[in-house]
């Protein structure tokens, strides 16, 4: 067989192996697809443990969006488990924080929750930004990042290609105005990127938990917690975990006493 032959032979083979993996995400797709709405004829008829079942399936396939979640959060909601369901609704708010109804479905079980925590007093800039990262998902605020950066160097490279000062002016103010806005999108994605990846939240799923002021069962009794309670991690050592609460306490839980967000 010639060059050309063999060219177009592996080709051919190049584009039965890229056929065949869209073929098998497409199938595999319209499975989970499958599994998701089994799962919601379940909720819907009030079967809400296979719901849960089916939902946490689709999970283990690495399957995890908003509307999974949120959905998993209801049926733990319905068969009373407050940990579990908040745990559900915080991880499908960090895919989706502008949507109402995660928010909404969040705020209604954290009433059950038995601590009232007061946090401490933040500074109006972080208040401000928290508020801004709950409207505006990581992707658009780092498209809106993106933009701004080619604004602001757009129009600083401007001045070294025009000489009219009409267009000079616009410029100068367009890279004033960009330049301003790029701070403020990147102290904004630094936070939003700082909160997933960096801060380490879980919620406790124990009953009743007595932190310890240090790793050791045999140590004094630092405080009191229940189930459903969010806590931010800060350290570990073995089968131990270092909590800090919303006012500033910190104590020592077990690993199997909560779960990370």
């Amino acid at each position: 067989m010639s060059y050309v032959g063999n060219l177009f032979a592996k080709r051919g083979r190049a584009l039965n192996i890229l056929l065949f993996v869209l073929s098998t995400h497409a199938v595999v797709g319209q499975t989970l697809l499958d599994e998701f709405e089994r799962g919601n004829g379940f909720y819907r008829n009030g079967e809400f443990e296979r719901a849960v079942t089916v939902y946490e399936g689709i999970l283990k396939q690495g399957q995890a969006g908003a509307a999974l979640l949120f959905n998993l959060g209801n049926s733990q909601y319905r068969l009373g488990r407050i940990a579990p369901a908040i745990l559900a609704y915080e991880r499908a708010r960090r895919l989706d924080p502008a949507d109402p109804d995660i928010k909404h479905n969040l705020e209604l079980v954290n009433l059950r929750i038995v601590d009232r925590i007061e946090s401490l007093p933040e500074l109006f800039f972080v208040q401000w930004l928290r508020s801004l990262s709950a409207l505006l998902p990581l992707r658009s605020t780092a498209l809106l990042f993106t933009l701004c950066w080619i604004l602001f160097f757009g129009s600083l490279t401007a001045f070294y290609l025009f000489s009219a000062e009409r267009f000079l002016r616009l410029m100068r103010w367009l890279a004033l105005g960009s330049g301003i806005l790029l701070l403020l999108f990147a102290l904004l994605l630094s936070s939003q990127v700082f909160v997933l990846q960096v801060r380490d939240d879980a919620i406790v799923t124990g009953a009743v938990v007595t932190a310890k002021t240090s790793p050791d069962a045999q140590s004094v009794d630092a405080f009191v917690i229940h189930e459903g309670l969010r806590v931010t991690l800060s350290d570990a050592v073995g089968e131990w975990v270092k909590i800090v609460l919303a006012d500033g306490k910190i104590g020592w839980i077990r690993s199997q006493e909560c779960e990370r967000i």
